[in-house]
């Protein structure tokens, strides 16, 4: 059964950070709303002045931006451009897909994130040096790797 969502039945809740500069208005569970088992996707407000979430990429998830009204100034590995009302922005999976919107403008940006749902993804931050795993939200920086078998010594000890 097809799903229509307007203004008339989505709803915003405003999300700030701890850092001030990364707020955005977003809808509240439209996929599961949906019933939607492959896809993730909500419809977020961006206001003036203020960032989206922290440049990153995603190792798993395919994304796409779709303008739906404003402006923003879009950061990816290639620069910085703007995008509009009726802009389509596909981020492919890998450090090449890095992203980050601002809105650099006096009106709000609203936009479709649509991305892909393959269950757990790592999210990389290069300006932070970090890695999540999400869903859990588990957070590690990325200089902390270890080689595989550290710690992994004496084996023939564990199974005595």
């Amino acid at each position: 059964m097809a799903t229509i969502f307007n203004e008339k039945n989505v709803s915003f809740e405003q999300r700030q950070s701890p850092v001030p500069e990364f707020a955005w208005h977003t809808s509240r569970k439209l996929a599961e709303m949906a019933g939607a088992k492959q896809l993730l996707f909500e419809i977020r407000s961006l206001d003036p002045g203020k960032y989206s979430y922290p440049y990153h990429f995603h190792r798993s998830v395919e994304e796409i931006f779709v303008i739906i009204s404003g402006r923003a100034t879009l950061r990816t590995p290639a620069g910085f451009q703007e995008v509009q009302e009726g802009d389509t922005v596909f981020f492919e999976t890998g450090p090449e897909g890095a992203h980050q919107l601002y809105n650099h403008t006096a009106e709000p940006c609203r936009y479709l994130d649509l991305r892909t749902n393959p269950g757990i993804d790592i999210c990389e931050y290069p300006d932070s040096g970090k890695i999540n795993i999400l869903p859990y939200e588990e957070i590690y920086m990325a200089d902390e790797r270890v080689d595989y078998y550290k710690g992994e010594e004496n084996v023939a000890e564990k199974w005595k």
